[in-house]
């Protein structure tokens, strides 16, 4: 081996590397530092943002001993991932490690790539020079000029070199070789696509000899918040030395100047920092020839009588797991594409982000601290592949004290403790505190990080407490978050006692009600994931919500995910892929693709469903008044916020206005509104939340939400129709041993005596549908529905039909009336329903049906039932008055409002990369395609495509869809609800359609 065998060797993490500290880039003292601008300090020399020459290895056996003096075969963007750049391929997989099980050791096919650059430099004697790396995945070897300089691991953390002895003044050659794997990487097994490379930018930095290395920034805040102590602790790279220190007021008035090694201050009735209003105060340090900005807020992050609490109120994250990630520069994130993610964010009311699972690029926390998140920020530790270890399978059993016992709570255990393989293993303990010091020691400065999060998915033992304490020695002013404390091996009893939250991803509501109403529980309950956004998914959002605020213990969660993980595909197509698509094996196929938003950040429906969830203002009807409440922690209403309203009767706007409202914060108050007078007709008070000035992160005239509330629902809403009286002509039927052949007028009905169902219907000879009119009882499965499909598909939902039993008619003097017995079946299976149907013809084209179902109760509920049309593309424009215009469900309509809109089948159709139901409206009162309408006595939903349920159920690709011939209207009685069971609870039962019996009916009129 031509390297040192360190990046199997889990006692060697670094070899050289700087101790780690604070992030921050020195200035010279006749500059204006700012962090943010850090490219223009004199003392700043970037070497990543262009081309470096490079070679890469399928494996690092393959790199030539003179490797150091071969000229390389290729060039790459640095920061980059090599396999964006074409250089091996992705690979996506969840839990499973993408090599064997075998710590410490790697594959030895272990590819590597051989990185190069050559910079000048005018070497001043008196300086020292520090090259920074801020991502490399997995490990790097440095040289400079041919000289080994050292080694480090850690993806996602900064690793400086002290390279002023190594360095020429003038022509200066920098080679790295970085490996796919370490034994780091069994630490580094999260749930994305796994690339490599250098990744982060790359910079050198000019110091003084004697240069200030680190600082802590502390502050304290009395009980009342009326006084802060500020305190500032150096760190220089030889004997301390005076800092000038200067402190500024958030409108940049000198507030402090002094002259110390250490800087002390209190500070009476401090402007206070918190995400709805980020005020930061600015202190410059100089020391020498530099001067060193940093800005800082004053907050108080606690936990009281297991009530999370910032500044004495009580908290609510209402938070998104944020991944690095983009499908054109893969883990390679700049200051641009991380302030579109926090635009989209604040835009849509979140207001906290766990930085999933690894710490973000060093400049992220500078955002968060000005624009006003929270943060989470997490250590780069995740060893979930060790609970994939071979156990016994549930069916096995044993003897034991000669008595047969089951195997499942054995397994589970089993499980767990090889779960806990790395939080126990003492070979890695200091791998996990040197993460967990590099995540502090980084980001300690940062205002906006109010929690530190051990890790993700490792399960629990030694090695974390070990972690958890020493943070607790280095900063006593946050928190302290890990979930997989929940997770007790067999031989090791848990030590709790430096952790400050109960934490669980994924539980249904129902364990949020158990926990918060449990007298003995004195921690903070902390959803760190929840409502997985996998797909058409977030149906249970409100859900959550609801929980969240009705217990002062709950403190919110955390979204999963930010957004989707999909690179685009090798072949110049401009498609996207998924686990699978790159040859990849093991993968979790779409698994990935979870997120609020689409890789390119476009929105999902799912995000409009969470912004409306997570509004700051919500209205209510109380009695014959609005009340309105403010659920901002610190922002007063009147000051934030106009409040629009509107008055709709039908979905027309009748009235409308704006008005101000003054409520302090977590209070309520009533709006300056009379509630209209009831005209017989479906009557709305639409209310929307507009910002009241513009903001860095805000567009003008920002929506915040809206609430819809119903004054009068008493009468539905029916569609205008232009249809005229026809002469009323008598019916003609002719009735076969197969079919009833029913005629009036310009209309003409084929019914089959077999199925219970119109084959055709005609007008003037022309085909009003092309397809049998059937019932309908399948959708294409979302990704929630990945645990319910195996049980719809052996109960042979996917493949159902209709067959009648008995079919009757009678013919009275304005109606042709036909009586069928029926059920909907499946070759192989037991009946799924029983349907009792009467159908009614009318002399004028319009037709009912009334049907009485029953559905034995030990089968699953239902995806849906309804009725399928297929309609000539002619028809594909459509008018309805329901939840609009997004998709909306049951669960999933918080995003929608009722009103008339208009929509076609491709403009209703719904992009999801791995197609699935989409695009339904819940709550319709009509919908009207052209000269088709269809209405109910209840509300109903819709969906219009030019997709089949079985086109969409059978492809794995959006692009792969063909168009159905016709257009494809569903009419639903119900539709089973979303949820976010892809990872998550189970659908609940008031969103599943699983009546065992119900009465429905629909009418339908062709014009």
């Amino acid at each position: 081996m031509i390297l040192p065998q360190y990046f199997e060797n889990p006692e060697i993490l670094q070899v050289n590397r700087q101790p780690h500290h604070a992030y921050f880039v020195p200035f010279a003292t006749n500059q204006q530092p700012d962090q943010l601008t850090r490219e223009t300090s004199q003392f700043f020399t970037a070497l990543s943002g262009k081309n470096w020459d490079f070679t890469y290895y399928d494996s690092v056996q393959n790199l030539p001993e003179n490797f150091l003096h071969l000229s390389l075969q290729s060039n790459i963007p640095v920061p980059s991932n090599w396999q964006i750049q074409g250089f091996d391929r992705h690979h996506y997989t969840n839990i499973n490690y993408p090599f064997p099980f075998d710590p410490p050791f790697v594959p030895k096919n272990n590819p590597c790539g051989h990185y190069r650059h050559e910079f000048g430099l005018t070497k001043n004697p008196n300086k020292r020079y520090l090259l920074n790396f801020e991502g490399v995945d997995s490990c790097l070897f440095l040289y400079i000029n041919q000289q080994l300089v050292g080694y480090g691991q850690i993806s996602h953390c900064t690793q400086e070199f002290d390279i002023t002895n190594q360095l020429n003044s003038g022509k200066n050659v920098l080679d790295v070789v970085v490996l796919k794997w370490c034994d780091g990487s069994y630490l580094e097994d999260q749930d994305k696509f796994r690339m490599s490379g250098i990744f982060r930018d790359v910079y050198l930095l000019e110091r003084d000899k004697n240069y200030l290395q680190d600082f802590f920034i502390k502050s304290e805040l009395v009980d009342d918040f009326s006084q802060a102590s500020l305190t500032v602790e150096t760190q220089f790279s030889g004997e301390k030395q005076k800092v000038e220190f200067v402190l500024y007021d958030p409108q940049g008035a000198e507030i402090a100047h002094q002259s110390a090694v250490d800087f002390s201050l209190i500070l009476d009735n401090p402007i206070l920092w918190n995400a709805e209003n980020p005020q930061l105060y600015r202190l410059t340090m100089q020391t020498g020839n530099e001067i060193i900005e940093q800005k800082i807020g004053f907050r108080k992050i606690y936990v009281d009588n297991a009530v999370l609490k910032i500044n004495g109120q009580p908290l609510k994250f209402k938070g998104v797991n944020r991944h690095d990630s983009d499908p054109k520069t893969g883990y390679a994130i700049s200051r641009e594409q991380a302030l579109l993610d926090l635009k989209l964010m604040k835009r849509h009311n979140i207001n906290a982000i766990r930085t999933a699972h690894y710490p973000n690029a060093p400049w992220f926390g500078e955002l968060c601290d000005r624009y006003g998140f929270y943060l989470i920020a997490e250590s780069d530790i995740e060893s979930h592949g060790a609970s994939m270890l071979y156990v016994e399978t549930p069916e096995q059993s044993i003897f034991l004290n000669n008595q047969r016992i089951n195997r499942d709570e054995q397994i589970r255990q089993q499980t767990i403790d090889n779960f806990c393989y790395f939080a126990r293993a003492p070979e890695f303990k200091a791998a996990i505190l040197d993460r967990t010091i590099a995540n502090v020691e980084r980001d300690k400065n940062r205002t906006s990080v109010v929690i530190w999060s051990l890790g993700n998915e490792s399960g629990y033992g030694e090695n974390f407490e070990a972690a958890a304490a020493w943070i607790k020695q280095r900063d006593a002013g946050r928190l302290v978050h890990y979930e997989s404390s929940i997770y007790q091996h067999s031989q090791h009893q848990n030590d709790l006692s430096h952790l400050d939250f109960y934490s669980e991803m994924y539980p249904g509501t129902e364990s949020l009600d158990a926990y918060c109403t449990d007298a003995k529980t004195a921690k903070p309950y902390l959803l760190c994931e929840y409502s997985h956004a996998m797909g058409n998914s977030n149906g249970d959002a409100e859900d959550y919500w609801q929980v969240f605020e009705k217990y002062d213990k709950s403190c919110g969660g955390f979204v999963w995910e930010w957004c989707d993980h999909a690179p685009y595909l090798p072949d110049n197509s401009e498609r996207m892929g998924y686990g699978g698509d790159f040859g990849d094996t093991p993968n979790d196929g779409n698994f990935c693709m979870d997120g609020l938003v689409s890789p390119l950040r476009i929105p999902h429906s799912n995000l409009l469903e969470v912004k409306n969830v997570n509004r700051p203002i919500r209205a209510r009807l109380s009695g014959n008044r609005i009340e309105v409440k403010n659920y901002w922690d610190f922002t007063k209403l009147d000051e934030a916020v106009t409040i629009r309203y509107a008055v709709k009767e039908n979905g027309e706007t009748v009235e409308q206005g704006e008005c101000k409202v003054k409520c302090a914060p977590k209070r309520t108050a009533l709006l300056p509104l009379s509630l209209p007078d009831y005209r017989g007709k479906f009557t709305t008070l639409d209310l929307e939340y507009i910002a009241a000035a513009k903001t860095d992160l805000l567009e003008p005239d920002h929506c915040y939400g809206f609430d819809q509330i119903v004054i009068h629902d008493k009468d539905l809403v029916l569609p205008k129709t232009s249809k005229k009286s026809p002469a009323l002509t008598p019916f003609a039927v002719i009735e076969s041993a197969r079919s009833l052949a029913v005629k009036n007028g310009d209309y003409h009905y084929i019914f089959d005596k077999d199925r219970g169902i119109f084959t055709e219907i005609l007008q003037k000879g022309k085909a009003l549908i092309e397809q049998p009119l059937e019932f309908n009882i399948w959708r294409a499965p979302t990704d929630n529905d990945r645990l319910i499909r195996e049980l719809w598909q052996n109960a042979g939902y996917h493949q159902a039909y209709s067959r009648a039993y008995s079919v009757t008619w009678q013919q009275t003097e304005n109606a042709v009336v036909i009586q069928a017995v029926l059920a909907i079946v499946a070759t192989s299976k037991s009946r799924i329903l029983t349907l009792r149907v009467t159908y009614r013809l009318q002399q004028n084209g319009q037709f009912s049906v009334e049907i009485h179902a029953e559905r034995p109760a030990h089968l699953p509920y239902l995806p849906r039932f309804g009725l399928r049309f297929f309609l000539p593309k002619t028809r594909a424009q459509a008018q309805y008055f329901g939840y609009g215009p997004q998709e909306s469900y049951s669960d999933k309509h918080h995003l929608a409002r009722l009103g008339n809109y208009a929509t076609n089948a491709a403009e209703n159709h719904t992009h999801y990369l791995k197609p699935q139901e989409n695009g339904s409206h819940f709550g319709c009162h009509y919908v009207r395609l052209n000269n088709l309408w269809v209405s109910s006595t209840r509300p109903f939903s819709f969906n219009l495509s030019p997709y089949t349920q079985e086109e969409l159920t059978a492809k794995a690709h959006d692009y792969e869809l063909t168009e159905c011939d016709s257009t494809v209207l569903c009419v639903d009685y119900k539709m089973s609800g979303i949820g976010s069971n892809s990872c998550g609870p189970v659908l609940k039962p008031q969103y599943r359609l699983l009546e065992t019996e119900f009465d429905c009916g629909f009418v339908i009129c062709f014009e």
